[in-house]
């Protein structure tokens, strides 16, 4: 499912973890249940290498008061960036987003670059 730009309109920066210059893709995934407007997000599946900052006004979750919805960025160690010639070496993940797309408020789009080749 991709993100839409009503789930992301709080957002105020973009913070990368890594320098993701050279990465053709990286992973897009709403986290619902951030603790924090501000400071880094948890992850622990595969690397995060960013992650949304929000506005200090935005609200939290109606759903889970508290909870705060936050974009995260992250690569798993069979993506592309990690094995160029593996799994990935044609093709995305679901969940794949050109980080140049990337803007604070903007969802991430998949790219001809990102895909690896021609989009259909």
């Amino acid at each position: 499912m991709r993100i839409k730009p009503e789930d992301i309109k709080h957002e105020d920066e973009i913070v990368w973890t890594e320098d993701v210059s050279s990465f053709d893709y990286v992973r897009e995934t709403l986290v619902d249940d951030a603790r924090t407007r501000r400071r880094p997000v948890s992850w622990q599946v595969g690397r995060r290498v960013g992650y949304a900052l929000l506005r200090e006004d935005a609200p939290s979750n109606s759903d889970a008061p508290g909870t705060f919805s936050r974009r995260l960025f992250w690569v798993k160690e069979h993506d592309r960036s990690e094995q160029p010639a593996g799994t990935y070496s044609s093709g995305a993940p679901s969940e794949a987003v050109d980080p140049r797309t990337v803007a604070p408020g903007t969802p991430g789009e998949l790219t001809e670059r990102a895909w690896g080749g021609e989009l259909s």
